[in-house]
């Protein structure tokens, strides 16, 4: 589990696969809004809080987006608390959305995360790919039909990057396709002697 202050009064928390399966869930716990479910749920906001400061106390809203094969993540945001007596009560008043994703889209820094990536993918007989860029970030894109080991892919696209929150279908109205399908054999072409 990996969390990250986005803002003041919101967090991200990356929750993958595995962190589901070692706590006995599944994503469907959370579909039925299961007891373990909100055991962990309030697990992750008391981590939160020691770790990122924050003290989770009113109304928060949290928005979930599944993504396939690779976990979960969560967007908590706190309201703002206009009434003294509220903090008092000290319950959580929850507001939950939650979002489907199976389209494979990862978020990375730099360039040569990507290039790294190529040249661990490549060997692996994992090519294709699109490669578009938004407010300086790169993202890369697997139609996942076309990927032969989902597991071993994103457990590489997750060490290198981020999934991303951001739909495929935003990132081809408001991004840059920079590589179109053949991103990895493009960038391990290219970028022979970067490794």
């Amino acid at each position: 589990m990996r969390l990250e202050r986005l803002m003041n009064n919101k967090i991200k928390i990356f929750l993958t696969s595995d962190d589901l399966s070692e706590r006995g869930l599944s994503k469907e716990d959370i579909w039925k809004d299961s007891l373990k479910w909100r055991q962990l749920f309030h697990e992750m906001l008391e981590e939160a809080s020691k770790e990122l400061g924050i003290d989770f106390q009113g109304s928060i809203t949290v928005e979930i987006f599944s993504l396939q094969a690779q976990g979960m993540i969560m967007i908590v945001t706190l309201q703002e608390v206009n009434d003294e007596k509220e903090l008092l009560d000290g319950f959580i008043d929850m507001e939950v959305t939650v979002e489907g994703n199976d389209d494979i889209l990862f978020e990375f820094e730099s360039i040569e995360h990507l290039i790294q990536l190529a040249h661990r993918l490549f060997p692996l007989n994992i090519i294709g790919g699109t490669l578009f860029s938004l407010n300086g970030r790169f993202y890369l894109y697997f139609d996942n039909h076309t990927i032969n080991d989902l597991e071993k892919t994103i457990s590489l696209l997750a060490e290198y990057g981020d999934p991303s929150i951001i739909s495929i279908h935003r990132m081809k109205e408001y991004g840059k396709e920079i590589i179109t399908n053949k991103t990895i054999q493009t960038l391990v072409h290219y970028f022979k002697d970067s490794i």
